[in-house]
């Protein structure tokens, strides 16, 4: 059983106790080798934490599976390393942080996929840690960045959900001057991929190893948040897989994946069969609940019904 759905019941501390506790290294591309067949000198690691989901007015049915899980990725060669993406809250983040130094690793710098906030609002958190650590994303995202961190934002809705658990300080990132991050004389190559789960997003691809960190481009067992997408963003985010698919990686780690989830490609096909399954079902259907539940009966098993129940609500408001 998951480790959320065991702290259920339980009170907020002892819930943030299990939950950090949950934050597992998991390492698939240990050995990878090359598309040449050389043995690659980049290595990666994939750190999950489970928590609540944003929505918490479902309807009943799937208490078990009212939360969501957020990754991180370590990056690394011998020595230095980069980070993809950060996680929410400040013990969530000092878990990281933690995982991190006991990698024996360098933390050169700390890459934003895309401007939710449960992405990087523990940058600061991590560059108390590793005040080397060049927090980074491209311009778009930036500017994205800055209007999710004003006071409105910050108080309206995430200390709101969870008080006294977000940083005092939000950093933002700097703004990449090219689409390549260095790392041991590799390249990481930065992809712009349009509207994802939101707008201006990119994906992180290490051609020397064939991983794609998705960043919420890919989900993998979790619901998707189509919250910000409408009849054409929803078509864009499709083209957005299409161009992950066209870099023909070996890996793809997606920004909300269940924990105990492997970062195989084929949850690029998934996410998209998902986003067509939406298109399909809000046509067919006449009410948010209906189209709730038609979803729920080709998906039950995935986390965080939260964000499917909004997206079916924002769906029917559209004009």
């Amino acid at each position: 059983m998951n480790t959320f759905q065991d702290a259920v019941f339980m009170n907020r501390r002892e819930v943030m106790k299990l939950v950090s506790s949950a934050m597992l290294p998991m390492t698939p591309g240990a050995a990878m080798a090359n598309p040449q067949g050389e043995r690659a000198s980049l290595k990666y690691k994939v750190f999950t934490v489970t928590r609540h989901g944003l929505n918490r007015d479902v309807p009943a049915g799937k208490e078990s599976l009212q939360w969501v899980a957020n990754s991180s990725t370590l990056i690394h060669g011998e020595r230095d390393a980069v980070l993809v993406d950060t996680f929410l809250t400040v013990e969530q983040t000092n878990g990281l942080a933690d995982a991190i130094v006991a990698s024996g690793k360098t933390l050169k710098a700390i890459y934003v996929t895309h401007a939710h906030g449960d992405h990087f609002f523990g940058i600061k958190v991590l560059q108390d840690r590793f005040p080397e650590a060049k927090a980074l994303a491209t311009p778009e995202i930036v500017a994205r960045m800055k209007l999710q961190s004003t006071p409105e934002k910050l108080n309206g809705r995430w200390r709101r959900l969870f008080p006294n658990q977000i940083p005092d300080v939000i950093s933002i990132a700097d703004p990449l001057a090219s689409n390549e991050i260095d790392l041991d004389g590799n390249k990481l190559d930065v992809v712009r991929l349009g509207h994802t789960d939101t707008d201006d997003t990119t994906c992180l691809h290490v051609p020397s190893i064939g991983l794609v960190v998705a960043g919420d481009a890919v989900y993998n067992g979790i619901h998707l948040f189509l919250n910000e997408s409408n009849r054409q963003t929803r078509q864009e985010w499709l083209t957005a897989l299409d161009k992950i698919e066209a870099l023909k990686p070996l890996a793809v780690v997606a920004g909300h994946k269940i924990p105990s989830n492997d970062d195989s490609p084929r949850n690029v096909k998934e996410t998209r069969q998902y986003i067509r399954d939406f298109i399909r079902l809000n046509d067919a259907t006449k009410s948010p609940r209906e189209l709730y539940d038609r979803m729920l009966e080709l998906y039950p098993d995935r986390a965080n019904p939260g964000s499917l129940w909004s997206s079916a609500i924002a769906a029917k408001a559209e004009t």
